[in-house]
């Protein structure tokens, strides 16, 4: 009997709750900034709200992002990758790109990357950059794209000729889970040009901003912090009151830089006080402007980068290694000893055969790869998204319950609580997810992972996400826009990976889906406004017969909202472990609040 495939194991043990193989992954945006989210402005302009200038110096208030970066799926805790040439203004933290109004045909990023490879447990995934030698043209790509018609190319950053004679980096990066809280990370850099260069590899890790005395419901701050590691190596220690305690172990001598994931008002011209002098910025400002006191010499913040300087010969390479993990320097005798490169290469080889396990036997070697690489890319576009409606509308002053409130985008949604890892149409140029989009995206996902194919299915249904009027939220722009139901028609397709056990376990789910889908038929064009608003105080007026819910029927707003009862849609989904219990519980007292 053939032994059974490694990575098809470690997909059970994360369906069976037995090994959180998928509690690290690719959930880092590419681009916060320029989102919706991130959006205070007064007039809606949410691109140049949040600029990429300013993204180095300001504060996230609900997501992150960077480069071939990785978080828990929480993203309580981030590990990234910045880079500088030595010609650059600012360091290469995240992805570079046009604005919705920069671009002559839209927003638009300007950089080549290339997600290579990743099994659907992220147990191994590989990712390249290309990173020029010389300064990368910032505003050349700006202007010269503004200053192009809508019927002309747009202009690439292959046309500045930053990239001529083959002076660039490849920068490969690679992770390896030896367990679900031991992730080994290799960085690959290769100089493709004709004579030596040098470069700065800044490995950075930092948590979410999410202790900001501005936020509805601050959380205790997590304290990073340099510690003696085992020899041969520089360590940091985290401690999270909410995630644990973590380690970042890095190979050799490399100085770890130490700041605050905290805005720089003070350089966005914002007249508000700076948490202190060492500010989200201040790992650039020590890099690129040479200012000493811009990093903490006690050694510990909420933001730190191991900073690498290599030269590297034309033509050859130089290697990076680093280790986060939850196992303190007592249990890390030797983390970059032979057992380093042997993880690494038995992960790569358990991704090979478990890409020739799903694999057609009749598609050629050339074309498998191009489904592996296909779908590896599928997986890098994994994103933790965070959206608390009644939190972000009452920060807007747009609450529709409150008095007062301004009309603003998406104020019907603010029962709305997204935290969830969800499939992105694309991690830089549409960071937010879409419903109609999410829908085709799990079916190239059903041929590695039939279990995330179907929590994606069934996230737009859940009661903490649908609307009072059973309408499956669209996209940041426009909760309310009108899309059809393809959340739930898309059960219809027939694939044959839903023959499998993971897929029989929800059965009923497809029924239920389809029952949904067509009473949300009818609900397409339904008034929103003031009318519908009417209409919710109604049932909230008679919701409150209904407080004590019935257990067995978690989407429990539906029922509260009458919504089941005027439609004739059984509205029962299967329990959801708690998520939307948890959102019962937290609208409840939000009703009481509100007076209903």
């Amino acid at each position: 009997m053939a032994a059974k495939i490694k990575e098809t194991i470690r997909l059970e043990e994360a369906r069976d709750g037995k090994a959180l193989w998928k509690k690290w992954g690719p959930y880092l945006s590419e681009r916060q900034w320029g989102t919706v989210r991130e959006d205070y402005s007064e007039n809606g302009d949410a691109w140049n709200f949040f600029t990429h200038d300013q993204a180095r110096s300001r504060a996230y208030r609900w997501g992150e992002d960077g480069l071939a970066g990785i978080s828990d799926d929480k993203q309580q805790l981030c590990f990234a990758l910045a880079l500088w040439n030595g010609k650059d203004a600012i360091l290469k933290e995240r992805l570079f790109g046009l604005t919705n109004s920069e671009g002559n045909h839209g927003e638009d990023v300007k950089e080549y990357y290339f997600y290579l490879d990743s099994t659907p447990t992220h147990s191994y995934m590989k990712y390249l950059y290309k990173y020029p030698q010389a300064a990368f043209p910032y505003a050349d790509l700006v202007d010269t794209n503004r200053g192009r018609s809508r019927e002309e190319f747009e202009f690439e950053l292959l046309d500045t000729g930053v990239f001529n004679e083959d002076k660039y980096f490849d920068v490969f990066v690679e992770y390896a889970k030896a367990s679900p809280e031991d992730i080994l990370v290799q960085i690959t850099v290769a100089n493709r040009g004709p004579q030596a260069a040098g470069l700065h590899v800044l490995s950075t890790l930092w948590p979410r901003n999410d202790w900001a005395a501005w936020l509805a419901k601050p959380v205790e701050k997590p304290i990073l912090k340099q510690i003696d590691g085992p020899a041969g190596t520089r360590a940091v220690a985290v401690s999270d009151p909410g995630l644990g305690s973590y380690y970042l172990y890095c190979e050799g001598e490399a100085p770890l830089l130490f700041t605050e994931n905290e805005t720089n008002h003070a350089r966005l011209g914002l007249d508000y006080p700076d948490a202190g002098p060492y500010l989200k910025d201040g790992i650039n400002d020590y890099v690129v402007n040479g200012q000493q006191g811009a990093v903490n010499p006690d050694k510990t913040g909420t933001k730190v980068s191991a900073h690498y300087q290599v030269n590297v010969k034309a033509g050859e390479t130089a290697v990076i290694r680093l280790r986060l993990t939850n196992s303190p320097p007592a249990e890390q005798n030797q983390p970059f000893g032979k057992n380093f490169a042997e993880v690494l290469a038995l992960r790569l080889r358990e991704a090979d055969e478990f890409y020739q396990s799903v694999t057609p036997p009749a598609v050629s070697a050339d074309a498998a790869q191009v489904m592996r690489q296909a779908i590896a890319g599928m997986l890098w576009s994994k994103q933790y998204y965070y959206w608390d409606g009644d939190q972000w509308l009452e920060e807007h002053r747009a609450h529709p319950l409150h008095h007062g409130s301004r009309d603003f985008r998406n104020r019907e949604w603010f029962h709305m609580i997204n935290e969830d890892i969800i499939s992105m149409p694309d991690k830089w140029e549409y960071p937010w997810y879409a419903a109609w989009d999410l829908a085709f995206h799990t079916l190239p996902i059903a041929i590695v992972d039939p279990d995330f194919a179907k929590e994606q299915m069934e996230l737009m249904l859940r009661g903490i996400y649908l609307h009072p009027s059973g309408q499956i939220p669209a996209y940041e722009w426009n909760f309310s826009d009108v899309n059809p139901p393809g959340p739930r028609l898309g059960h219809s397709v027939p694939t044959p990976h839903r023959a499998g056990a993971a897929w029989r376990s929800g059965c009923r789910f497809p029924q239920e889906s389809l029952q949904q889908a067509h009473a949300e038929l009818h609900l397409v064009g339904e008034p929103q406004g003031p009318v519908w608003q009417e209409r919710l105080r109604g049932r909230l007026s008679r919701a409150r017969q209904h407080r004590h819910l019935r257990p067995q029927r978690p989407v429990a707003h539906r029922r509260l909202f009458g919504a089941s009862g005027r439609h004739g849609v059984d509205g029962v989904l299967h329990p959801e472990h708690g998520r939307a219990r948890r959102g019962a519980r937290l609208l409840r007292p939000r009703l009481r609040r509100h007076g209903f």
